[in-house]
């Protein structure tokens, strides 16, 4: 049997550590959270967060998708993704933090490909530990999908440059010490470059962001005002920033599926739940066949996004090019997904509809997914492009 709301994975190499992960988000994850008396929308610094990372860290699930060279285990995209969307499926405010996309080594892994030995040892290494973390910035004001027109400007200063701009919806820079930054180069329109920006360097201000839909204080501006980088801040070379900024958002686009799906079989487990233990006037609500084949359609739903992700990800170990499945696979998922939300709320009625109520709050966070890391219309844009042109 190869569907299930509660994969088992008995056989699998990573069967401990994906059990050990089971166990820490919903005994000791679970414990901490409910400690601080945290809700899906409560603010929450940096505090909070470290004794996530550095436990992580030490139950070696803390940058487990890494090289051994750097403390991981070398996983594969479809191993990675099996953790993801085990600890999305956890339901756990704080999932984040565990393996590290909120400020840690899954958003720092793909720059190590870029870096020198000492931007390893003084940025990266440290990212790893849970000893200091980082944000990705690019976004702009009015330079969402189209990035090429940032106006955040770097300025040739000796051997390094003077950096000035506004970046938007910096995810983790409210935690970060420092960003991976893309700007413009002063003088050519056509050339961007990565930097590392530490955000303590005289000139950065980090501002709270706009609260998104989910409620979350997850975002920051990163604003500059002259601020001196130096050789050994310059991710790459010059010139290379898109590709080293946009590079990494195919792949990423693909692996954020597996936890969008994480979060699709936490509805559908507490849809189940509620529908199996809700009575109604003509008997029990999983009794109606109406009701049964809502529950069919949006299960099959899943289990055909989840099967085209995990085939994406499999052509993706196999070093093949997955730019078109990649974004087919952001596009229906996000789509899905946000339907499997909004049909499972509709089944809960007032239960699901009430501020508070985790059904609701997985919702807005779905529909975010159909607008972040490019909208549906984007990911049509490419699909058509590449079926166009081959």
């Amino acid at each position: 049997m190869t569907f299930s709301l509660s994969p088992d994975y008995t056989d699998h190499p990573l069967a401990d550590t994906i059990e050990r992960l089971r166990d820490y988000l919903d005994g000791e994850l679970a414990d901490y959270e409910a400690s601080l008396g945290l809700e899906p929308e409560s603010p929450y610094d940096r505090g909070v967060l470290e004794p996530v990372w550095k436990r992580s860290y030490e139950l070696g699930f803390y940058g487990v998708h890494l090289p051994e060279e750097y403390g991981g285990k070398g996983l594969s995209h479809t191993d990675l993704a099996i953790l993801k969307e085990e600890t999305a499926a956890s339901g756990r405010i704080l999932s984040q933090s565990v393996l590290g996309d909120m400020g840690g080594p899954l958003r720092a892994g793909a720059i190590f490909a870029h870096a020198t030995q000492e931007q390893i040892d003084r940025y990266l290494l440290p990212v790893v530990r849970g000893e200091r973390a980082c944000c990705f910035s690019l976004t702009e004001t009015d330079a969402g999908s189209n990035v090429r027109a940032m106006s955040t400007t770097a300025v040739p200063d000796g051997d390094g440059w003077r950096i000035t701009g506004h970046k938007v919806f910096s995810s983790a820079g409210p935690f970060a010490d420092f960003s991976v930054l893309i700007a413009r180069m002063d003088g050519d329109e056509e050339q961007y470059s990565a930097f590392l920006v530490d955000f303590d360097a005289p000139g950065v201000s980090v501002l709270p962001g706009e609260t998104p839909m989910s409620g979350q204080h997850i975002e920051a501006d990163i604003v500059l005002d002259d601020v001196r980088v130096g050789p050994v801040q310059l991710l790459g070379e010059v010139g290379q920033g898109l590709r080293i900024g946009l590079g990494r958002v195919t792949t990423n686009r693909l692996l954020h599926c597996p936890s969008v799906l994480g979060q699709v079989r936490r509805v559908l487990n507490l849809t189940v739940d509620f529908v199996k233990n809700r009575q109604v006037a003509a008997g029990n609500m999983a009794g109606l066949q109406s009701v049964q084949h809502t529950i069919a359609d949006m299960t099959t739903d899943y289990y055909a996004a989840r099967s085209m992700t995990y085939d994406a990800l499999a052509a993706l170990d196999r070093g093949e090019d997955i730019l078109p499945e990649a974004f087919m696979c952001k596009l229906f998922v996000a789509q899905k997904a946000f339907a499997i939300a909004d049909t499972a709320l509709q089944l809960h009625g007032k239960a699901g509809m009430v501020h508070g109520a985790e059904i609701e709050w997985i919702w807005r966070k779905l529909r975010m997914f159909r607008m972040l890391t490019g909208s549906d219309e984007i990911q049509k844009n490419g699909i058509a492009k590449v079926v166009l042109q081959s």
